[in-house]
């Protein structure tokens, strides 16, 4: 291995053949070029399904409710079903060990002022428990706390757009804005992954919001962010659970679908992780085949390049070579232009997912990468084939006897 005459030996003979260097290498380098970009736009489509969920909890149910579409119980259709508090409390006290999170919503239009800035925007009443169903990050100050909803504050905790729309300059926390005609404190900032449109927000405690409404106890949605370590099929029961006892509760017949509905991320991620897997499949399928195609092309290639050499080898022999060190000198020559070549493919693999970067994400491809590890395997599966692929014509030809081989053409 360590043989220095053996070493000059191999590069001599690379460079002594160019074109058939160039030819062994480019099966390899080409093979491990499609693998990693192949590898790297299936891991981006994956990175563009999953930031979808991102914006809010993935583990989320989401519930509201419209007009019946069915009379039921003595009761007329197109009846309005509306929520309140005492709902929110059944729908979350049902198998409460399955709860992880749980926010209410009560949503309103209205007239924001700040100085001489105004402009109409979402108004939010929920709890604190918002801020981790919506994915928030605070920027300045805190979010509404469990006091805040008790004590009935006015108190508001703004978007990032509505910082830049109203405030401008300078930290907004301590502020005071017109709502409505109501002065709140700005107690906190937010940014949402959402985008502008979800930060273009302001949450208020729920209490407070409905108390502007003439005492109201609506609440227009629920979340409840169900326990992470459900499986997909429970928490789709979980949430179907929820609709058939609230339908029940508000004297909706099973069979209408618009009165009570029920939007559960399980069932959007059911079938995205499914067609991620198949996603997947199909691309290390196309994966593995490429390998596979460069291990067989340079398989080839190293059955003519030891044939082409059966000469060189019964020369060897007739000065007293032995078989052993013809074989290690051709299985040695083919692992070191499977590496050069690997390293190539390698680089020009990396570089090529680098320069696509996010130009892709209109396409649902956003990051293309591949994992290290992914690549070293890939490597290795190369190099020992290329071992391989040099090592049984080589062990072939080094068991011809001397006279034979000196008679090839």
């Amino acid at each position: 291995m360590f043989d220095l005459d053996r070493w000059e030996e191999i590069f001599s003979s690379i460079r002594s053949n160019i074109l058939r260097t160039v030819l062994s290498g480019f099966t390899v380098a080409l093979g491990l070029f499609i693998f990693i970009v192949l590898f790297g736009i299936g891991k981006g489509l994956q990175n563009a399904f999953t930031d979808g969920f991102a914006r809010d909890a993935q583990n989320l149910i989401t519930i509201f409710t419209g007009k019946t579409t069915v009379a039921y119980n003595g009761l007329q259709s197109d009846r309005t079903v509306t929520m309140n508090n005492d709902d929110y409390d059944f729908l979350v006290n049902t198998d409460q060990e399955k709860v992880g999170q749980a926010a209410p919503r009560y949503q309103a239009n209205l007239l924001v002022k700040y100085g001489k800035e105004s402009g109409n925007y979402q108004i939010n009443g929920s709890n604190s428990e918002e801020q981790f169903i919506e994915n928030r990050k605070m920027l300045d100050g805190r979010y509404i706390s469990p006091g805040d909803l008790d004590r009935k504050q006015n108190v508001a905790v703004i978007g990032r757009m509505v910082q830049r729309d109203l405030v401008k300059n300078g930290s907004p926390v301590g502020k005071d804005l017109d709502i409505n005609g109501t002065m709140f404190k700005i107690i906190g900032v937010f940014s949402d992954d959402g985008g502008d449109w979800d930060e273009r927000v302001i949450t208020i405690p729920i209490s407070t919001l409905q108390q502007m409404k003439k005492g109201s106890d609506t609440i227009s949605t629920v979340f409840i962010a169900y326990d992470e370590n459900m499986k997909p099929a429970d928490a789709i029961k979980y949430g179907e659970d929820l609709q058939k006892k609230l339908k029940a509760k508000k004297n909706v017949s099973p069979d209408d679908e618009n009165a009570v509905r029920v939007r559960n991320n399980a069932k959007n991620m059911n079938d995205t992780f499914m067609f991620i897997a198949v996603l997947t499949g199909i691309v290390t399928f196309i994966g593995l085949g490429t390998l596979l195609a460069g291990i067989i092309g340079i398989s080839n290639i190293m059955v003519y390049i030891v044939k082409e050499r059966t000469k060189e080898i019964g020369v060897r022999k007739a000065i007293g070579a032995k078989p052993a060190s013809i074989v290690a000198l051709i299985v040695q020559e083919s692992v070191v232009i499977t590496v050069i070549s690997g390293f190539v493919g390698v680089g020009l693999g990396v570089f090529a997912l680098n320069l696509i970067g996010d130009s892709l994400e209109e396409y649902f491809i956003k990051n293309p990468n591949v994992g290290w590890g992914t690549i070293l395997m890939a490597f290795v599966a190369l190099i020992f084939s290329g071992l391989i692929a040099g090592f049984v014509p080589a062990y072939r030809a080094s068991k011809i006897r001397p006279i034979e081989a000196l008679r090839t053409e």
